[in-house]
């Protein structure tokens, strides 16, 4: 059956005749920015291609006249986002099978991290593999305080395959965003913070500590916020991101068929049955 949208505020799916929620939710905000939720909390708010979709669909409607930032977070308070969904992306054993969905999502953040307005991700609990990627691609990064973050994919036997490696490349020192990504290793929010990578950590209401940060920006006119951000686009169209984002594509889905990595997805398919 097709899928019917109600046109509101809020976009929840619905069947025809019954219901089933989406696995994101868009809001437009009274204060003048557009709200995206993973509303994956039983998954740990992993990406499938349901969020994919979701996220093309918010980047699209960020171009929205009364629509000055775009903020991305998480349900729950537990999870911001635990990177792609292996109990799906299990299916994916060769490296032909793994570029589609790499490419995919890795445009995704393509659009996102050269979108004319900020960008923030709302960090509201634990950030993995993908999930770092995601908040990468964003203007700014908000975290929980205390809650835990870091780009593991070493640990499953392949690098960043959505861009990661390269945003990060673009928004730490070499020396700090080589250690990150070598050593794959979990930190906490405050380390992020204390890197310059965590914009700004909060205790206790996400949204009203999101809301805090974007106070002053958010009373900018919509065209001055588009000006500036548009000097950092076209320096990363200058520094040919977008290729050097598929080089990491192409290297993620090589290592993807490897053995070491159906090993890991095998292990942690058999521990979750």
């Amino acid at each position: 059956m097709p899928l019917c949208f109600c046109r509101f505020s809020t976009y929840i799916c619905k069947w025809q005749g019954g219901r089933r929620a989406l696995s994101y939710q868009i809001e437009k905000r009274e204060k003048g920015y557009l709200l995206f939720t993973i509303t994956r909390n039983e998954k740990r708010n992993a990406i499938n291609y349901e969020v994919m979709e979701g996220l093309s669909e918010a980047i699209i409607r960020s171009g929205e006249r009364d629509v000055k930032a775009l903020v991305i977070t998480g349900e729950g308070n537990q999870a911001f986002c635990s990177g792609g969904d292996l109990s799906i992306f299990h299916l994916l054993h060769t490296k032909e099978e793994a570029y589609p969905m790499l490419a995919k999502m890795a445009n995704i953040l393509y659009s996102l991290v050269t979108l004319p307005i900020p960008t923030i991700a709302l960090m509201n609990g634990t950030a993995l593999g993908g999930g770092m990627e995601l908040a990468c691609a964003c203007d700014f990064r908000v975290a929980k305080k205390g809650s835990m973050a870091g780009f593991v994919q070493g640990q499953q036997a392949i690098t960043t395959g959505w861009g990661g490696g390269a945003l990060l490349a673009e928004k730490l020192p070499h020396a700090a965003a080589m250690k990150i990504l070598m050593e794959a290793q979990l930190q906490t929010a405050d380390y992020f913070y204390g890197l310059g990578f965590f914009d700004a950590v909060y205790d206790e209401n996400p949204i009203g500590a999101c809301e805090s940060f974007l106070e002053k920006l958010l009373l900018a006119d919509k065209n001055v916020l588009e000006a500036y951000k548009r000097i950092w686009i076209r320096k990363w169209e200058g520094s040919n991101l977008r290729n050097r984002i598929e080089a990491e594509i192409k290297n993620c889905a090589s290592l993807w068929e490897s053995e070491s990595h159906l090993s890991y997805v095998k292990t942690f398919i058999h521990k979750k049955d």
